[in-house]
């Protein structure tokens, strides 16, 4: 999933996995509300260093899910 096309949906788990709004999402990216907005609904696309930024945050959210305990199940 590197490819532009793919945004909007990398921008929506992103938020999803973050639990957070269009606007909490923007703020902590450094972009306005109508910039997330418009990557979700495929009318822009976030510059190349910003793509990079994403990536790098889905990244960051996958290594450290990988390293949380298991909870043991009750047997």
């Amino acid at each position: 999933m590197r490819n532009n096309e793919d945004i909007p949906a990398l921008v929506r788990e992103l938020r999803r996995r973050l639990d957070l709004t269009q606007e909490q999402f923007a703020h902590t990216v450094g972009v306005t509300y109508s910039t997330v907005n418009h990557w979700e609904n495929g009318k822009r696309v976030p510059l190349p260093f910003l793509i990079k930024r994403l990536w790098e945050m889905k990244h960051e959210l996958e290594e450290n899910q990988s390293k949380r305990p298991r909870r043991k199940t009750a047997r």
